[in-house]
């Protein structure tokens, strides 16, 4: 699975004003990013606001997406959830011929010590798909623990990923160390992207290299060709956007990056709210300096 390497961006919901899907930007978006070194989509994930989407929106939007990248870029398909006999369910049942793999949110509330994880995914990775396993504590209330990552990919070949965003670096670090032949790791965390990368990571699934995806897939090309400095002026000169961009929430800051560049409408559903005037008017400002 190789192909799902370098910059993955998860996409944005864009809205119009009466807040239904704005497929004109969708499409727009879509084509941006494969226009300027994006090397795959991820479809429906947190950033895309999935949560406030009806059933009937999420197949929208995967059928818009899959007709507007038109097999230009590898997709990823997001779905996750808290009760693990309900993904399974979903993910068996999903039309899943256009996506290279499903990306997998460990379950959130509920807080399950390491064994109920462990059992999670494994029942997950029953249904023969290829899932990437995404840790993101800050979001769910409970880390995968390296340990238990390294337990599940020596065991079942068809989790073959790890979208990392633990708030330890090193917890990324460790999982490099341990894991198999074959099992790969990209960071979940834009400011990271770099490090773990240059410690053999696979690169990011990112969100706001959607509104920087030629600086951000030539930062992660340069990190692979072993090109240090180079790519560290890149890191450097994207760092403040890229925390300004979650001073407020995902994916609040990013939609006024894409909407100052023209691409989408500057629209959320709630519970998620527009940015504060006061961090809109900070990254117009970190914007002009770029």
């Amino acid at each position: 699975m190789n192909i799902l390497k370098g910059v993955g961006v998860a996409l944005v919901t864009p809205f119009n004003e009466d807040l239904s899907v704005d497929f004109d930007s969708l499409t727009k978006l879509v084509d941006y990013n494969i226009e300027n070194g994006t090397n795959y989509l991820v479809v429906l994930g947190t950033t895309a606001e999935a949560a406030t989407l009806s059933d009937e929106e999420k197949k929208q939007v995967v059928e818009h997406i899959i007709k507007v990248n038109n097999k230009r870029l590898p997709l990823v398909l997001g779905i996750g959830g808290n009760n693990t006999l309900e993904v399974k369910k979903q993910i068996e049942e999903a039309d899943l011929s256009a996506f290279e793999a499903v990306l997998s949110v460990s379950p959130y509330y509920n807080k399950p010590n390491q064994e109920g994880l462990y059992q999670h995914y494994k029942l997950l990775a029953s249904t023969g798909k290829n899932i990437i396993i995404y840790n993101v504590p800050s979001r769910t209330g409970q880390n995968v623990e390296a340990d238990t990552t390294i337990r599940l990919a020596q065991e079942f070949p068809n989790l073959f990923m790890i979208k990392e965003a633990a708030p330890n670096i090193l917890q990324y670090f460790d999982i490099l160390r341990k894991k198999p032949e074959g099992f790969s790791l990209v960071s979940g965390d834009d400011e990271y992207t770099l490090p773990v990368t240059l410690a053999g990571g696979n690169g990011v699934i990112s969100v706001i290299g959607q509104g920087y995806p030629k600086e951000f897939s030539t930062m992660v090309q340069l990190a692979f060709e072993g090109k240090v400095k180079e790519a560290y002026e890149i890191h450097n000169k994207l760092v403040d956007i890229t925390r300004l961009i979650f001073a407020e929430g995902n994916p609040c800051g990013i939609k006024v990056v894409l909407a100052e560049k023209g691409i989408i409408k500057n629209y959320l559903r709630l519970p998620l709210v527009p940015a504060s005037e006061g961090l809109y008017a900070k990254i117009k400002a970190e914007m002009a300096k770029i």
